[in-house]
């Protein structure tokens, strides 16, 4: 395979370029920092489907009016241990963090806590906030679904009735290891790395996508259409749901839990003939102090590298924990800088190029 043509840019200028161009699009400083903070995030992790990449297509949103700049969550309603929030479909880097705040808060004071938000914008990497929360020394389970986007096969099918629905676990951290953190969508690839194959970088696995015809693929075209930009309402073939009818068991309770159960609506079909697209997020948020588990962090760490030890496969060099590849990406990035397909660096520099962004150099 020839080598995958990039472009190399340190994490803080591109942040900086990201925020720059969300600031002039109508957004406030915070916000426009946090959006950027958390893109490059997800670059940084080595998870470039949630990156730099939603640049071109969030500020589309905007421009439709299906993103709004600006919003706050509103609560609808709450007890001690449970809130329900409203998005107001503002950007998910301002109010993701305001939803898991609101839990890490109630689950601190009552031990344990959940919170049902609905229509957010797209909320990105969901292992920031499974993170976000293990910082603050609490368990968290997320189960996420995307009203009116409609990505996935269900077992058995070829045509789409998911999302690719996300579900994240994360785990306090022992001091000076990495991060224990499950973050999965619940297709064989996110959307977005189908989108990052189709900007020219890594492949998607062959059999990820079915066609109409229910045969087995790897070409992006097949979700996307021969059509630019990529839209996923071009194409007429499907993401397939990972571990046959495993990935499609939990892909459907997602849809229950993160879109019925919160109030949102499901991947489809579109909700009151609207297009818009919003995430709903079933957040649990547990303090091991109020379950006599204050050692939880190192007696998992203990267990990760009992689990570790295992002698390898054939043609395996290490056996990895859930969130070692995120923070050893993070590493090597934040030294040697985050390479983007060129594709998506082109598009980003389009549209900065339209509203007068000084380009990096």
């Amino acid at each position: 395979m020839a080598e995958l043509k990039t472009y190399t840019i340190a994490a803080e200028a591109l942040r900086e370029f990201v925020g720059t161009i969300f600031r002039k699009v109508g957004c406030n400083d915070t916000e426009a920092k946090a959006i950027a903070w958390f893109l490059v995030s997800a670059n940084l992790t080595g998870h470039d489907s949630h990156g730099v990449i939603r640049v071109t297509r969030y500020v589309a949103d905007v421009r439709l009016g299906h993103t709004v700049p600006n919003q706050s969550m509103t609560i609808v309603s709450e007890t001690e241990t449970h809130a329900v929030v409203e998005g107001n479909h503002g950007f998910g880097q301002t109010i993701g963090p305001q939803a898991v705040d609101l839990g890490i808060a109630k689950a601190k004071k009552a031990g344990l806590s959940v919170v049902a938000l609905r229509h957010s914008a797209h909320i990105g990497r969901i292992g920031d906030w499974g993170e976000r929360a293990a910082a603050a020394g609490l368990v968290s389970i997320h189960f996420v679904n995307v009203e009116n986007s409609l990505l996935v096969a269900p077992f058995g099918g070829r045509a789409r009735r998911f999302a690719t629905n996300p579900i994240c676990i994360g785990i306090p951290p022992l001091d000076g290891r990495p991060m224990l953190l499950a973050d999965l969508a619940t297709s064989i690839v996110a959307e977005g790395k189908v989108m990052v194959a189709a900007n020219g970088g890594k492949p998607v696995p062959e059999g990820a996508l079915i066609g109409p015809d229910g045969k087995l693929s790897a070409d992006p075209e097949v979700l996307y259409g021969d059509a630019r930009p990529f839209s996923a309402r071009n194409g007429i073939g499907a993401i397939r749901a990972f571990g046959e009818h495993k990935g499609s068991a939990l892909a459907f309770m997602c849809e229950i839990l993160g879109g019925l159960f919160t109030g949102g609506g499901t991947a489809g079909p579109e909700q009151k003939g609207s297009a818009r697209v919003s995430n709903g997020m079933l957040s649990i948020y547990l303090d091991p102090n109020h379950f006599g588990a204050s050692d939880l962090a190192r007696k998992a760490m203990e267990y990760a590298d009992y689990v570790k030890s295992s002698p390898t496969a054939a043609g395996i060099e290490e056996v990895l924990v859930p969130g070692e590849p995120e923070a050893r990406n993070r590493v090597t990035r934040t030294a040697q800088g985050i390479p983007l397909q060129l594709d998506t660096w082109n598009g980003i520099c389009a549209l900065a190029r339209e509203l007068q962004v000084p380009i990096p150099a």
